[in-house]
C-alpha cells in the first residue's frame, strides 16, 4: 500500500475518533441536562479539550497531505471536506460544553417543566452526528443526504420548545431565569443539528464534488 493511503486511511481513523469523541459529548450533556448530573456536566466541559486537539491533529495530518502527496481530484475532495467537517465538529464539542455550563449554572434546581421535547433534540442530534460520520467514513451518499433532510425534525421541535418556554416566561408565577436557560440549552441543539447538517454536505462534496443545493 502506497504510503498516501495508508496516510488516507489514517486521516478516517482519526475522523471516525472525533466523531465518538463529540457523540459521547452530546450523549453526556444529554443525560447530564435528563438527570440534573453537575458532576457529569463538569466532565464534559473539562473533555472538551481533547475535542480541540483532536482537530489541530486532523488539521495538520490534512495539510501534510496536501502539501507533500499532491493529491489526485477524488483524494483533494475527501481532504478538503474533512478540514471543513473538522470546523464543524470542534463546534459541535464547544456546543455540548456550552449546554453543560449551563447546567452546572442552574445547579441542580427543580426544572419548571417536563424536557420532552429538549430531550428528543439531544437524541436528534446525536443521530444526526454519527450517521453524518458514518456517511463520510463509508461514502455513502443517501445517508448524507438524509441526515440534511433530518434536520428539519430538529429545527420543527426547536420551535415546539421554544413556544413552550416563551409561554412559561409570559406566565407570573414562572421561573423566567430558568426558562431562558433552557431557551438556550435547545439554541445550542439546534446549532448541533446545523454543524452535523454541515457534515454531511461536506459528504455530499466529497462524493459527488459539489454540495447539495438544500439548506
Amino acid at each position: 500500500m502506497r504510503r498516501f493511503d495508508i496516510q488516507l486511511a489514517e486521516l478516517n481513523d482519526m475522523l471516525i475518533e472525533m466523531g465518538a469523541m463529540i457523540e459521547k459529548a452530546i450523549t453526556q450533556a444529554s443525560q447530564a441536562l435528563k438527570e440534573q448530573d453537575v458532576e457529569l456536566a463538569k466532565k464534559v466541559m473539562e473533555e472538551e479539550k481533547y475535542i480541540d486537539r483532536q482537530e489541530k491533529d486532523i488539521e495538520a495530518l490534512c495539510l501534510k497531505l496536501l502539501l507533500q502527496q499532491q493529491p489526485v481530484a477524488k483524494d483533494l475532495r475527501t481532504i478538503s471536506a474533512a478540514l471543513k467537517m473538522i470546523t464543524d465538529m470542534e463546534r459541535i464539542g464547544d456546543q455540548a460544553a456550552d449546554i453543560s455550563e449551563i447546567i452546572v449554572m442552574m445547579g441542580g434546581a427543580p426544572y419548571i417543566k417536563k424536557l420532552e421535547h429538549i430531550s428528543q433534540m439531544g437524541e436528534a442530534t446525536i443521530k444526526m452526528v454519527t450517521e453524518s460520520i458514518d456517511a463520510y467514513v463509508k461514502k455513502d451518499l443517501q445517508l448524507a443526504k438524509a441526515v440534511i433532510k433530518y434536520d428539519d425534525v430538529v429545527d420543527d421541535l426547536f420551535d415546539r420548545v421554544k413556544f413552550e418556554l416563551i409561554e412559561l416566561i409570559r406566565a407570573a408565577d414562572s421561573n423566567c431565569e430558568q426558562a431562558i436557560d433552557l431557551l438556550m440549552i435547545a439554541k445550542y441543539f439546534e446549532r448541533i443539528g446545523d454543524h452535523a447538517r454541515n457534515i454531511a454536505k461536506w459528504v455530499v462534496f466529497s462524493i459527488r464534488g459539489r454540495k447539495t443545493k438544500k439548506g
